[in-house]
């Protein structure tokens, strides 16, 4: 084990230059998007596997998704099998006036903390690829074997929701067989500090169009008679939420259960400092935090959110003196542990056509309905893990709820059984993940792939016992 991390420590540039490689590909898998760059991003991923050392490397394709990719490495008989995911598609680059360098030219170059890697995906999710091809080839380079037997799954539509999840588990069953699954697509708890993620909320995602006219008009003509789609569209979401932040659509909280006394003595236990947070999601100085009964550490992880991630009428570019004939948003919920997701976005859905205002017409698009989950964390994969990560960082994790959520993790340890989902990744507080100027800090990326030796060292003891 020692010598495969130190193999890994005088190697770590090259495995630094696949994530570069992985990284230039701008495999966005929004709608909208060029499909032949995930087709492209694939194919990478495909060649990476194969140079760092798996077998029965191959593209998985469904009808109308974006490719999966796998690998795998069987040869070590009366150990583990370890699911080992990640994704290799990532969201929209946004605003590109904003980046400091090309979202899809990955830069080095300092930031909190040290020196980053800057770029879309370098965090989310193409470290999660190479944090697994890293611990793997420098077993085979090192000792020529594994001690456990993995295989590898890169998802290509992670960012959309996993559509496709339940017809690839339905269409690869059998071929995704495995004791644990291990999941490099979450966050640590700061810079240097590691965290097992032991809860993910779920999400309802639904874009709403609003439309009062066939073309777009002079706003000095018929300016006052004309209803303005885009204040329509105002009115509906704004009352989604009290003055607090809350949610105040009719039903949606009821499932909700509340916080217990020791559920807050256990949070009070996760170091919370508010002017750091404040830096860490860049809110601006007279910006008040909402619901300031609980702090961002509960909101989080345990209580619901909603958001309004785009809104559109026109552009900031094109702003004419018109009145638009349509307008568009995306509201997305993310839900906790008792929601349902098919529930919430049915009230959603109810909620908003009955604020429609003036007789516009309304038309809703439902992008996803994911569930949250979580685990208990105890047992032999738990405890490796702990250890693994200790080594790996060099300081002991903290198990944490997560505020994001991936479609994968739950039908995939339903499918499995059961079987232990064991949560990891590379982002920190500083990544700012699906904004601009996404980035990486180089040296946790180091410390995660350590991260992966010790656990697969770790997993093949424990099985053992």
């Amino acid at each position: 084990m020692e010598k495969t991390a130190e193999h890994l420590r005088k190697n770590f540039s090259k495995h630094l230059e696949d994530l570069k490689t992985l990284a230039r590909i701008p495999s966005v898998s929004f709608a909208g998007f060029p499909e032949s760059e995930l087709k492209k991003s694939a194919e990478a991923v495909a060649k990476l596997l194969k140079t760092r050392g798996l077998e029965n490397v191959e593209i998985l394709n469904l009808p109308g998704a974006h490719p999966y990719v796998y690998g795998d490495w069987l040869k070590a008989p009366g150990k583990p099998t370890l699911l080992l995911y990640a994704h290799h598609d990532v969201q929209p680059p946004g605003r590109e006036e904003l980046w400091e360098s090309p979202p899809f030219e990955p830069t080095l170059r300092k930031g909190p903390n040290g020196e980053r890697l800057y770029g879309r995906g370098t965090a989310d999710d193409k470290a999660g690829v190479v944090v697994h091809t890293a611990a793997i080839s420098s077993y085979l380079e090192t000792l020529g074997s594994l001690p456990v037997n993995v295989k590898v799954v890169i998802e290509g539509e992670e960012e959309i929701g996993s559509v496709h999840l339940t017809q690839f588990l339905t269409t690869y069953r059998k071929k995704l067989n495995a004791d644990v699954l291990v999941l490099t697509d979450t966050g640590n708890f700061d810079s240097g500090v590691p965290a097992l993620t032991i809860a993910l909320r779920g999400l309802v995602a639904l874009g709403i169009e609003v439309r009062a006219l066939t073309k777009t008009v002079h706003s000095g003509m018929f300016g006052g008679p004309v209803p303005d789609p885009a204040m329509a569209l105002a009115k509906m979401v704004s009352g989604l939420v009290d003055d607090h932040g809350e949610i105040a659509i009719p039903g949606v909280l009821d499932a909700v259960r509340k916080i217990t006394p020791d559920e807050k003595a256990e949070f009070k236990k996760i170091p919370y400092n508010e002017a750091e947070f404040r830096l860490q999601c860049g809110l601006i100085p007279q910006a008040k935090l909402l619901n300031s009964e609980v702090t961002p550490v509960i909101q989080t992880w345990r209580l619901p959110s909603l958001t309004v991630n785009a809104i559109q009428a026109s552009s900031r570019k094109q702003a004419g003196n018109i009145i638009n004939d349509v307008a568009w948003a995306k509201v997305t919920i993310r839900l906790v542990a008792d929601m349902d997701a098919e529930k919430v976005m049915e009230l959603l859905i109810a909620e908003l056509k009955r604020r429609i205002p003036w007789g516009l017409e309304v038309h809703f698009e439902k992008e996803a309905a994911n569930n949250a989950w979580a685990t208990t964390p105890k047992g032999p994969a738990f405890e490796a893990a702990e250890i693994a990560l200790k080594k790996g960082y060099g300081t002991a994790p903290f198990k944490l709820g997560c505020g994001g959520s991936i479609p994968f993790v739950k039908p995939f340890a339903d499918a499995l059984g059961g079987a232990p989902a064991l949560l990891v990744g590379v982002e920190d507080p500083y990544t700012n993940a699906h904004g601009e100027n996404e980035s990486l800090l180089v040296s946790d990326l180091e410390k995660a792939c350590l991260g992966q030796i010790y656990l697969f060292a770790e997993l093949a003891e424990r099985w053992k016992r």
